[in-house]
């Protein structure tokens, strides 16, 4: 009977459909763990392919290779070496499956299915999988292991299954996406799981960036009695051998490394940097360019900007219009000294006036009104994207979730651009990461320590300057407020009258519900972006653009 067993956890960044690139990735992580003497490599959902994969998984071409790379992977196990799990779709029957498969001894040894399929929120299982059976556990080298695949142990059904077939270690190949507080969630579920059965799990989550999805790593090993073994770091790649011990009783991990847990601040901050990070790269961008206005929405975005590529690969330019302060001019220059980024100010007054000569004839007996300002906006937009398109650079919008979801942005103005990190950040969020920031540079980003944001941007109050003396609270009330009132509205879906009992204005929620609600058309045209809340503008939360339907207190 096995007495010992090492079993590698090989937290990854897998890119989408890049199953040469991925299988590359599992041959060189299986080469790491055979010199640390492993039994056995475990990898994330889906690996072999990239999580999420979407409707790219029912093409039959696809499916195809994704299992000939994992046969190919399972022949090379006939050297004597380590074990691998593998994440891969798999057909059988007909039916296509989200499945872990076991390879060892040259061959695919073991396949098991997912049984509990996620259908909320941004995930859409259901329609691209057949659930599997309630699984019994796979025998590897005298060890039977339970492989519940993620949302699996989200219940009690499939860990009750796998005890009660005697299985002795479980492992969970995850491909959890990050949420702020996500960490509490999973760990809850995953201690009742442990409590439930008596057995020790593995908990392997992946890691990165995929489209507006951040999967921020952080796998852990939990013994039966429900203390950590291991804890691996966050947003980062990261590979553990760990050291397990049969005993009387079962098995046993041994103690090792346990990562320190990270701010809130420091979770939100990363997870936007990774997320632009592997947008940018992944789909092969060079560079970047973003309009730096002054304000703190931009030298936040160019702050993370630094911190994923460095400043070489940072394009800040200043689109002055005659509504342009001499601070604003400042703060930028100032910000972009700071975060040694390339910095040009590419003036907007003659592209402007020459818009309003040629609108003239059809303006004329009209007052000046938002169109105007619209059209600085418009310009500047036009001016980045020629940027982008002569030097292949992808452009960086900055808008926060506060003024996304009010409509507070210019359609191919502001909004233009191919990736948003702070889409999903409210302006207090904007805010705490700017003077957290300022304050911590977090490990392996590349940007400079210490003051990065000058704190005259973070302390004047925000304007978009595209009329004389304007700032934000002319129009909206403070942010402090106007977060609240949408987090009440967006995240918690709560009736105005409950809105209303918290301490705001009847008319004030009124008027943020119905903006928020006439912006839907603006946002189905936005640049996607990190999402970092429960409910993110786009893959989370499905309005219609169409609505006439607006909530009062006098509802019932």
């Amino acid at each position: 009977m096995t007495q010992q067993l090492k079993i590698a956890l090989a937290q990854l960044n897998p890119v989408v459909g890049d199953i040469s690139g991925n299988a590359q990735k599992i041959r060189d992580a299986r080469q790491i763990a055979a010199r640390g003497n492993a039994d056995l490599v475990v990898f994330s959902e889906l690996f072999i392919c990239g999580y999420m994969p979407e409707d790219l998984v029912l093409k039959p071409s696809f499916q195809k290779a994704a299992l000939a790379a994992v046969e190919a992977l399972a022949e090379e196990t006939a050297d004597g070496g380590p074990a691998l799990l593998v994440g891969l779709p798999y057909v059988e029957d007909g039916k296509l499956y989200n499945s872990m498969a076991l390879l060892d001894h040259g061959k695919i040894e073991a396949i098991r299915h997912k049984v509990c399929l996620p259908n909320y929120g941004v995930f859409d299982e259901l329609r691209l999988f057949e659930p599997g059976p309630l699984p019994g556990p796979v025998n590897f080298r005298g060890v039977r292991l339970g492989l519940p695949i993620c949302e699996d142990i989200w219940f009690d059904d499939v860990v009750e299954c796998l005890e009660e077939t005697a299985a002795e270690i479980l492992i969970v190949a995850n491909g959890s996406p990050f949420e702020a507080d996500k960490v509490d969630i999973r760990l809850n579920h995953v201690v009742a799981r442990v409590t439930e059965s008596g057995l020790p799990l593995i908990y392997l989550n992946q890691v990165g960036g995929q489209d507006e999805i951040v999967f921020d790593g952080g796998s852990f090993v939990l013994n039966r009695d429900r203390t950590f073994a291991h804890q691996l770091p966050g947003f980062e790649e990261h590979i553990r051998i760990t050291n397990w011990q049969r005993d009387g009783d079962g098995w046993v991990c041994d103690k090792g490394e346990i990562v320190a847990a990270t701010s809130a601040d420091e979770n939100l901050y990363r997870a936007c940097v990774l997320g632009l990070k592997d947008y940018v790269e992944k789909n092969r961008f060079p560079s970047i360019v973003l309009g730096f206005s002054g304000g703190i929405d931009s030298a936040l975005c160019a702050a993370m900007a630094v911190d994923a590529f460095g400043a070489d690969k940072v394009h800040c330019i200043m689109l002055p219009y005659q509504y342009t302060s001499d601070e604003s001019l400042d703060d930028a220059k100032a910000c972009a000294q700071a975060l040694g980024v390339r910095y040009d100010i590419v003036p907007i007054s003659a592209a402007v006036e020459g818009a309003l000569t040629s609108l003239e004839p059809l303006f004329a007996g009209t007052e000046e009104d938002v169109t105007e300002e619209n059209i600085q906006s418009r310009i500047r937009g036009m001016m980045l994207m020629a940027v982008s398109n002569k030097f292949g650079s992808m452009v960086v919008t900055t808008g926060n979730k506060s003024e996304v979801s009010v409509g507070y942005a210019t359609l191919y103005g502001d909004m233009n651009g191919g990736f948003n990190p702070i889409k999903d950040l409210y302006k207090m969020q904007v805010f705490a990461l700017a003077e957290f920031r300022n304050a911590h540079l977090p490990a392996g980003l590349k940007g400079p320590v210490g003051v990065v944001i000058p704190p005259n941007i973070i302390t004047k109050p925000p304007t978009a300057e595209l009329r004389e003396g304007q700032v934000d609270q002319d129009n909206l009330p403070p942010y402090d407020v106007l977060d609240d009132i949408l987090r009440c509205l967006v995240e918690k879906e709560m009736p105005v009258s409950e809105i209303v009992a918290r301490g705001h204005e009847v008319d004030v929620v009124n008027r943020i519900q119905h903006l928020l609600y006439i912006a839907e058309y603006k946002r189905r045209q936005a640049a996607p972006g990190v999402k970092l809340s429960s409910k993110n503008f786009g893959r989370d939360r499905r309005y219609p653009i169409t609505n006439s339907f607006r909530d009062k207190v006098s509802d019932p």
